[in-house]
């Protein structure tokens, strides 16, 4: 069965344009115009993936984004918005987004990221779109026997209750967010090129223009870092990220 979308935008035309192009894609949509009627649509009828306008009258999309993490609704969230500065996008990822795509933009990347998120619950393969040219595969990232938890740089983690803490002070983090500190604590003191990262998080890589990774990377920082703290994700230049406490 294909995968459904719930689609909240106020600008018809965007709207209207967006649900043919996902029907034509192979998604069902429901495509409403505010935040109020997004909210009703996800009570009642959960979809696989929300596609969420930032910018709508009354409640918002990032209002529908924390309305439903509040109660406790992990459906993956796609964000539309016009907002281009990085303070606005770590907004979106803070009331628990978990992409987004700035406007203008290209149908084919929505459907690229909507697949890429699709893909990580599980509910990715009955599109009818086809894939994006694969990047090279990376390394294979080991992957511990199940129960046991993992331990670097001060950090501990246990993947199956998704909790994780660094000495003893938890961690409240997002899905993704979760899921790119696991990878780099898995990978401690290994330098991981942006193309593994984005292939193991989001299924896709985006190519060297998304700031998408930097967003997160620098949201994790806030979360990870406190003041007499050494910093725990190093930038390396040109290259990709790597844990490691200095």
């Amino acid at each position: 069965m294909s995968p459904t979308v719930l689609l909240a935008e106020d600008d018809r035309a965007i709207r209207n344009a967006l649900e043919r192009a996902l029907v034509l894609e192979g998604y069902r949509v429901t495509a409403v115009a505010d935040g109020v009627e997004a909210l009703a649509h996800a009570h009642t009828s959960p979809p696989d993936v929300l596609v969420l306008d930032v910018m709508m009258p009354g409640i918002d999309g990032l209002q529908v984004c924390r309305v439903l993490r509040a109660e406790g609704d992990r459906t993956p969230i796609l964000m539309l918005t016009a907002l281009v500065e990085t303070a606005d996008r770590i907004a979106g990822l803070d009331a628990g987004a978990d992409d987004y795509v700035v406007k203008p933009f290209d149908v084919e990347e929505v459907f690229a990221r909507l697949r890429a998120l699709l893909r990580r619950t599980g509910n990715g393969t009955a599109a009818a779109a086809p894939e994006p040219t694969a990047v090279p595969e990376p390394p294979a990232v080991p992957r511990p026997a199940a129960g046991r938890r993992l331990e670097a740089a001060g950090l501990r983690m246990d993947p199956q209750a998704r909790r994780a803490w660094r000495g003893e002070r938890e961690l409240e983090l997002t899905r993704t967010e979760f899921e790119l500190l696991e990878l780099l604590v898995r990978n401690a003191g290994v330098v991981l090129d942006h193309a593994t990262i984005y292939d193991r998080i989001w299924g896709y890589d985006f190519g060297p223009g998304s700031k998408n990774l930097a967003v997160y990377v620098g949201y994790l920082r806030r979360k990870l870092d406190h003041p007499g703290a050494p910093p725990l994700i190093h930038t390396v230049r040109g290259v990709g990220y790597v844990l490691r406490e200095d």
